[in-house]
């Protein structure tokens, strides 16, 4: 029974410090590790790889290709290139797409980015894109912190759960406790997300929409 018992402390405490690492892996590029300068769409997919190789599942996956920027800018997730180059704030919304895309519809990342494009995009006055993304990336490095804390209380959760079960059972119906705790909070948080973007967003989307299709001019 202690043997059972210290093993199990042991594989818990490995699994937290596992889990630990992959959230201090997960910050946002920072604002100041993206080019000043214009970029083609070969520079931009090899920046992306460079910088965001850690949060890959596998070794293959590809971050960012020709066919997925494409594909953004024809369904206005992305302004187009000026002169086949995309600005610093081009990188930066391609950023936000990938974040988001990992739960969210390309409808529904249209609907959050566009309103954004148009208001914030190459800014001639107030905030801009720049100042945006700057502002996010503090917030979510402020986030990191707490989802340390999450992780390590939910893991001390996980271990109360099947109490009476022994050995190898006990360390699986850990991580099967982990992972639909965890599966829960995205389940909660998406369709928090989806409200806020049905609420907020998506009737203007659609309003804008309607003009594009019947050549009216749209209005911010």
């Amino acid at each position: 029974m202690a043997s059972d018992t210290q093993n199990s402390n042991e594989s818990g405490k490995e699994l937290l410090l596992y889990l630990l690492d992959a959230v201090d892996k997960l910050d946002m590029i920072s604002p100041e590790s993206i080019p000043d300068i214009d970029l083609y769409m070969d520079q931009v997919t090899t920046f992306m790889d460079e910088h965001l190789s850690h949060s890959r599942r596998h070794d293959e996956d590809k971050i960012l290709t020709k066919t997925m920027i494409n594909n953004y800018a024809k369904n206005n997730l992305l302004p187009a290139p000026e002169r086949k180059k995309y600005t610093k704030e081009h990188v930066m919304l391609l950023i936000f797409i990938y974040y988001y895309k990992g739960f969210l519809s390309l409808q529904d990342i249209q609907s959050i980015l566009s309103p954004l494009g148009d208001k914030y995009f190459h800014s001639s006055g107030g905030l801009s894109i720049c100042d945006i993304y700057r502002e996010v990336v503090r917030m979510n490095q402020n986030r990191t912190e707490d989802f340390r804390e999450e992780v390590n209380d939910m893991e001390d959760l996980a271990a109360d759960y099947f109490a009476d079960a022994k050995g190898s059972e006990r360390e699986f119906l850990r991580v099967f406790s982990m992972i639909n705790m965890l599966a829960y909070d995205v389940y909660v948080r998406k369709t928090l997300i989806e409200k806020l973007i049905d609420r907020y967003f998506t009737d203007d989307q659609k309003e804008k929409a309607r003009k594009r299709k019947k050549g009216e001019p749209e209005t911010s």
